[in-house]
C-alpha cells in the first residue's frame, strides 16, 4: 500500500476537503469518486501525481484509483482543454440533426471527438444522452447545459467562451459546484460513531446466527 498523502501535488485545501469527505463514509474507499472530482477541480484532469496521492489518502493502490477513474466519463485521466464540449448524439438529438451539428462543430473547431484544439481551449466529446432531450440537440460545456443548439449558436458560444464573456456561467473545467455546503454535517460525530458501532454489532450478531 502507498503511504498517506502528506502535501505534494494536491493543495492543502483539496487534501483537507478530501479528509472531511472520508469522514462521511464507513469505509474510506467509498469516498473515492467524490475525492477524484475534488482533485480534478484542481487541474482539470487526474494526473499521475494526483492519483498517487488519492491512493495514499484512501489506503489503495494507484492502479485501483486509475481503474475507477478511467471507467467514469466525468473523470479525465488525460489532459483536456479549458472547455470540454460534450455534444449529445443520442436518439432525441440525432433526430433533430445532431450529426449534422457534430460535423459543423468538427469543422469549426478543427478537431474530431476525443481531441483538443491546438490552442488548448476546447476538447470535443461525442456524448451519450446528457438528459436534456426537451432541448435537443444539446451539449454540455464543463458540465453546464446548452440546448437548442444550431451551427450559428454554437459559433456564438465558442466566440463568447474565447472572449471570456461566459466566465460567470461556465467555470473552469473540472469544477462541479461553486458554492460549498456551509452547514457541515447535520449529525454530530458522537451520533455517527454510535450508529456505526450499532451497525457493526448488528452485523456481528447476524454472522454469529448464520
Amino acid at each position: 500500500m502507498t503511504s498517506p498523502a502528506a502535501g505534494g501535488h494536491l493543495s492543502a485545501e483539496v487534501v483537507a476537503r478530501a479528509r472531511a469527505l472520508i469522514g462521511l463514509y464507513p469505509h474510506p474507499r467509498s469516498a473515492l469518486i467524490p475525492i477524484c472530482h475534488l482533485a480534478q477541480e484542481q487541474d482539470g484532469w487526474l494526473c499521475p501525481e494526483a492519483i498517487e496521492e488519492i491512493a495514499g489518502l484512501l489506503g489503495l493502490e494507484p492502479a485501483e484509483v486509475l481503474g475507477t477513474a478511467s471507467f467514469y466519463e466525468m473523470l479525465h485521466t488525460e489532459p483536456v482543454g479549458t472547455y470540454v464540449i460534450s455534444l449529445c448524439t443520442n436518439i432525441a438529438c440525432m433526430l433533430r440533426g445532431a450529426y449534422d451539428l457534430l460535423e459543423h462543430v468538427e469543422t469549426s473547431l478543427g478537431v474530431r471527438p476525443g481531441a483538443t484544439t491546438a490552442d488548448g481551449m476546447f476538447t470535443l466529446e461525442d456524448a451519450e444522452c446528457i438528459a436534456d432531450c426537451g432541448r435537443a440537440p444539446c451539449l454540455q460545456v464543463n458540465h453546464r447545459f446548452v440546448g437548442d443548439v444550431t451551427p450559428a449558436s454554437f459559433d456564438r458560444l465558442v466566440d463568447d467562451l474565447r472572449a471570456g464573456r461566459l466566465a460567470d456561467e461556465i467555470p473552469p473545467h473540472g469544477t462541479l459546484v461553486r458554492v460549498r455546503r456551509a452547514g457541515g454535517l447535520r449529525v454530530d460525530d458522537a451520533t455517527i460513531r454510535a450508529e456505526r458501532a450499532a451497525a457493526a454489532a448488528r452485523a456481528g450478531a447476524g454472522a454469529e446466527g448464520s
